[in-house]
């Protein structure tokens, strides 16, 4: 018999650094979801006597499955250093269902229960669809070139993963940037630091230390905080499936798109994993977040869950198993005794953000660095949809703010101040799908290869044709105007193709 075999450990010292980092992220935005309902007025019984709790067991349970997963891939590889992937919550997912579907669903009904029970049902229309994906998914992987997937993943990475931390660190520059440098010479320049401390770890104790020395931190938010304490375990929510899925049709139109866009996200981070070193079967992997999703809707939680960005970062970092494995047991405890409100209230958010920009910088990294450099411009072309949704999403928060919307202010007007709400609005559309397409597109004008480049110009027609992409909704048309401009994108190939000018040497393929 072998006993030679080789396995990653389930605990590494670089699991504390992985753990600091993917937990604090998966809290955090957890804690956010659970901000925003709190924000539109949801009674408090139902977000965390009922909603946190099944969004922690769908959470944290994809923690557990994924270092499993990782664990035994070690041992039938015979390899010491495998990477659990991250998971979460969908991020931008918690803001639609906040706001794009129970809200209006209140303000319809005046009933909390019945835009709970929607939320739950919508939730399970994006599990279903994102367990379907698991079945696509090796196919887009196979046919889909792998810079098209990593780069619209560092457009992710640079826009939503980033800016918003960005912004946060700026507003108080005397703790964000020394807890960024702490975490950045820690974890790229590889500054060995006193005591061997993990770089994450003493980035967050240095930032407590500034906030609550300086005033920055709110005792009076503490004392809240520990006064909402309570014990809270999950139930099952069937009677509010069945109740939510009458009110449910209204938005299935949206629904379906999201779901896609939540399953290539996850598609994208197991090819980033792939790259990085550690190769996870695709449809299996895919079928977590699916399957977990649908879990927690039938446990009464209306937020979706996906694979983590960030693999490549961890694993640099020195995280293995046991940062995956302590992120999903972390925060089940926390949710079942009602302790994450007390933990952010403690922890100042800008110290916990450096560790979101180091992540997203090692995801830019990963994405050009194993690109070939002459496709690279089909990659900056790439950021452009997550530019323009990001942008849109400033300024329908800052004119919701301002008690107005883009239609009211008017569209000319906009225009006319150089704000391209409407083009913007159209680009950033499903902006993960959109930035695949356009690099894939783009990847194989490069390459000459127009007649293929043209083929996915059609299919890219098609997609917006029916709104997938590039429109609000699916339904016949709905993204007309995008769907004649790959068309004619496709003419204008085929034209490539075909025309041969007399100082050639070499066609086009």
């Amino acid at each position: 018999m072998d006993t030679n075999h080789q396995s990653t450990p389930w605990f590494v010292k670089g699991d504390v650094n992985g753990f600091f980092g993917l937990f604090s992220n998966v809290l955090t935005n957890f804690l956010a979801a659970i901000g925003l309902l709190a924000a539109i007025n949801m009674p408090g019984d139902i977000i965390y006597g009922n909603i946190v709790p099944g969004a922690a067991v769908a959470l944290g349970l994809g923690g557990i499955i994924f270092a499993v997963q990782a664990r035994r891939m070690s041992v039938k590889r015979n390899k010491s250093d495998v990477t659990a992937l991250p998971y979460g919550l969908s991020v931008p997912h918690y803001f639609i269902v906040a706001f794009g579907v129970m809200l209006p669903v209140y303000a319809q009904t005046q009933d909390w229960m019945l835009a709970w029970s929607t939320g739950v049902a919508w939730n399970l229309i994006q599990g279903i669809i994102m367990t379907l994906g698991a079945v696509v998914g090796p196919f887009i992987q196979k046919y889909i070139p792998r810079s098209a997937l990593l780069g619209s993943l560092a457009g992710l990475a640079i826009t939503y993963i980033a800016m918003n931390p960005m912004g946060e660190i700026f507003s108080a520059p005397y703790i964000g940037l020394l807890t960024l440098v702490i975490v950045l010479g820690g974890w790229i320049a590889h500054k060995k630091l006193p005591g061997n401390i993990p770089a994450g770890l003493l980035a967050i104790i240095i930032g407590m230390l500034l906030a609550w020395g300086t005033g920055y931190m709110d005792v009076s938010a503490v004392q809240e905080a520990a006064a909402g304490f309570s014990l809270s375990f999950p139930t099952f929510a069937f009677s509010q499936l069945m109740t939510g899925f009458a009110y449910i049709s209204p938005f299935l139109a949206a629904a379906i798109p999201l779901a896609i866009y939540d399953f290539l996200e996850s598609l994208d981070n197991i090819e980033s994993a792939e790259v990085g070193g550690d190769k996870y079967p695709t449809g299996l992997t895919l079928l977590v977040p699916g399957l977990l999703t649908i879990l927690g809707s039938f446990l009464g939680s209306p937020f979706p869950t996906i694979i983590y960005i960030g693999h490549p970062g961890w694993k640099a970092a020195g995280a293995r198993v046991g940062y995956s494995l302590a992120t999903g047991l972390g925060v089940m405890l926390l949710a079942f005794v009602g302790l994450m409100p007390l933990v952010m209230s403690v922890i100042p958010l800008v110290a916990l953000l450096p560790i979101l920009v180091y992540i997203s910088m090692t995801i830019g990294t990963q994405a050009y660095t194993t690109a070939d450099p002459k496709h690279v411009p089909a990659m900056i072309l790439g950021l452009l949809p997550f530019i323009g949704s990001f942008v849109i999403l400033q300024i329908n928060n800052a004119l919701t703010a301002a008690g107005t919307s883009a239609n009211e202010v008017g569209l000319q007007v906009l225009r006319n101040n150089g704000v391209y709400y409407e083009g913007w609005s159209v680009l950033g559309a499903s902006d993960i799908l959109v930035s695949m397409m356009l690099i894939t597109i783009v990847i194989y004008l490069i390459d000459r290869n127009f007649k293929v480049a043209a083929f996915y110009s059609l299919l890219t027609a098609a997609l917006s044709f029916f709104g997938f992409i590039h429109a609000g909704e699916i339904g016949l048309g709905t993204g007309m105007s995008a769907a004649l401009g790959y068309a004619t994108m496709a003419l204008g190939l085929l034209v490539f193709h075909f025309y041969k000018h007399p100082d050639e040497k070499q066609g086009s393929k």
